[in-house]
């Protein structure tokens, strides 16, 4: 995606934020936040979405997502001590796939700091294929409440 299209991102184009506060070991040897802490930000605001609104239990669950693309565009720094707030929405919805968008944003801040892509294939856990019928009922319904073209619940 073209960089202006990402820097022009804005808090109410998500329909989900989780709160982080920077820790000191986030930081590198150039006083902001590690580019893997990034990652970890994705897998988090991610899963806890998963977890609280798509009745996903990790160890139980009988479909995993597996993660096989991810990315991001860094657009400007943090450095702790910081609280931001990660921003998600579903930009793309399949059977069994799905394209989630995140962004960083720091507060007190409103253009966005980083802007992230993390694509899930829900398999099942035993054989890791996906369901033949794809994601289940549940996750397909929590996603959908995420989806980038419908209005802001």
């Amino acid at each position: 995606m073209a960089t202006p299209a990402l820097k022009a991102r804005r808090r109410s184009d998500y329909k989900f934020q989780l709160e982080y506060r920077t820790r000191w070991s986030d930081n590198d040897m150039y006083h902001h936040v590690n580019n893997s802490v990034y990652y970890y930000l994705f897998d988090s605001v991610v899963n806890t979405y998963l977890i609280q609104h798509c009745s996903l239990h990790p160890p139980t669950s009988p479909q995993i997502g597996l993660v096989v693309h991810s990315h991001c565009d860094y657009l400007a720094p943090i450095e702790f001590p910081a609280v931001v707030d990660l921003a998600l929405r579903v930009r793309k919805l399949g059977n069994s796939s799905v394209t989630y968008e995140i962004a960083v944003f720091e507060r007190g801040h409103e253009e966005v700091k980083a802007v992230g892509e993390f694509i899930h294939v829900f398999v099942d856990r035993r054989s890791r294929r996906p369901a033949k019928n794809g994601m289940s009922e549940e996750l397909q319904k929590g996603l959908e409440r995420l989806l980038a073209d419908r209005p802001r619940l």
